[in-house]
């Protein structure tokens, strides 16, 4: 009876997903859903057939970039891979990305799982898939909301790591938040070792001890809470680093080495954003710690591609134009440490929705620093988005007399990516991605056709 639930569970969920995507939709999440309605234990009976690891990535900034690279080197490995990198990464979306990989009966066809997963949903995730290990690459209040404050975030994914006494944890040392999942649990730590002088004044989510509530301490920092801290009161410090990035230089992309296990791996990439380091520690150590030898994964990690809105370049009139996803403070910040880092002239947009996806509450753009702006040689600043005059208002509070407010649409792109700079940046929150990743492919492709 089992059986025959599973296969009219992947049937259905096949079947929606084509129905899905024929009308323009990426069909993930509803098929996910319907099937585990239909089966409830689809996905606990198709991710127990995996022989090869399971790991789950999980934290708010950066999950989808980590989770992608991941899968990229079990790739490479010549693995057949079940992995979420569409980006539905609650419950749902992690059944569909299990039905995928499946027969029509009930047989998965995989070696290995590097699944992304929501914060809030990885405890109604790991009842189904128990993972060999779990990432998690930082926290930051995101939001609020749905979430609440970071004390919320950090006991929901605590109930969900209780249930699996044998996961092994890949902590970012760097976060004291995320250091402070430790708890005599197996956990292995990555962050960067070095003083790479690219911090700028924002708002610290964890700055307080969490064994003795002192305020922390900072031999150095890098952004948002992350960096070499120590408690003045208490032994809370930075743990040892079991996969370290040293000798860091941002110039022309990024280079440094990753040195763990007596190792030493260079490595030269084509990213942009220092947050990037992490995402590639992250996914190294995962790969490394499920077995896998490192040789090839410079060439893997050199010709990884920029997932959709992670400082995905287009080519429009000759010029290029930056789409980036920031969801909060922390990844706004980066964003526009990013764009400070380009000495070009350049044109900036920035939108932001408060759709369901986004958080109703926009009240963290006063945590973002936009008065950085002011040195980034700015031609031409345009904010837009359904909470556009919010921006205005904001930006006018950080000292800009001149700028622009529009709707976010084609001719406001077209505006923004012909303008007198030599660049273009557009920094979007989660509902804006997607009009705006398809206007700018509209107009790069006529661009490109019209050659």
């Amino acid at each position: 009876m089992i059986k025959i639930r599973n296969m009219l569970a992947i049937i259905a969920c096949k079947l929606l997903t084509v129905a899905g995507r024929l009308a323009g939709k990426k069909a993930t999440s509803a098929p996910g859903a319907i099937a585990m309605k239909i089966s409830p234990t689809i996905l606990k009976d198709l991710s127990s057939q995996l022989k090869g690891p399971i790991v789950m990535v999980c934290g708010t900034n950066g999950k989808t970039t980590t989770n992608n690279l991941l899968y990229s080197l079990f790739k490479s490995q010549g693995k057949k891979v079940v992995c979420n990198n569409v980006g539905a990464n609650m419950l749902p979306g992690v059944a569909w990305a299990f039905i995928d990989k499946a027969s029509v009966f009930g047989t998965l066809k995989a070696d290995c799982a590097s699944i992304e997963c929501d914060e809030a949903s990885l405890r109604r995730v790991v009842p189904h898939v128990t993972p060999n290990k779990i990432i998690i690459t930082n926290l930051f209040r995101d939001q609020l909301d749905r979430y609440g404050e970071i004390e919320l975030t950090v006991s929901v994914i605590n109930e969900a790591i209780d249930k699996l006494p044998d996961v092994q944890l890949i902590l970012n040392g760097d976060d004291p938040l995320s250091a402070h999942f430790d708890k005599g649990r197996n956990c292995m730590y990555y962050g960067v070792d070095d003083n790479c002088n690219v911090s700028v004044r924002e708002t610290k989510e964890g700055r307080f001890c969490s064994k003795c509530g002192a305020e922390l301490s900072y031999n150095y920092y890098h952004y948002s809470q992350l960096g070499d801290y120590f408690c003045p009161s208490c032994s809370f410090k930075r743990p040892s680093l079991d996969y370290a990035a040293r000798n860091v230089d941002l110039t022309n992309g990024m280079s440094f080495d990753v040195c763990f296990k007596n190792q030493k791996l260079p490595l030269k990439l084509n990213y942009r954003g220092f947050y990037n380091i992490y995402n590639v520690l992250a996914s190294l150590c995962a790969f490394s710690e499920s077995g896998f030898n490192t040789d090839n994964a410079n060439k893997v990690l050199e010709d990884y591609k920029p997932q959709t809105a992670r400082m995905e370049p287009f080519t429009v009139q000759g010029k290029t134009a930056i789409l980036n996803l920031a969801k909060n403070p922390a990844g706004f910040n980066q964003a526009i440490s990013t764009v400070l880092s380009d000495k070009s002239s350049k044109d900036v947009m920035i939108a932001i929705n408060d759709g369901a996806g986004d958080g109703r509450d926009v009240s963290w753009i006063w945590d973002v620093d936009f008065e950085q702006l002011k040195n980034a040689n700015i031609t031409s600043l345009t904010v837009s988005g359904i909470r556009k005059y919010d921006l205005a208002v904001r930006f006018k509070y950080a000292g800009f007399e001149n700028f622009d407010i529009a709707d976010n649409n084609k001719d406001t792109l077209k505006k923004v990516v012909s303008g007198k700079g030599e660049v273009s940046y557009i920094l979007i929150n989660y509902t804006a991605m997607f009009e705006t990743q398809t206007n700018l492919k509209a107009i790069s492709d006529k661009e490109e056709a019209g050659k």
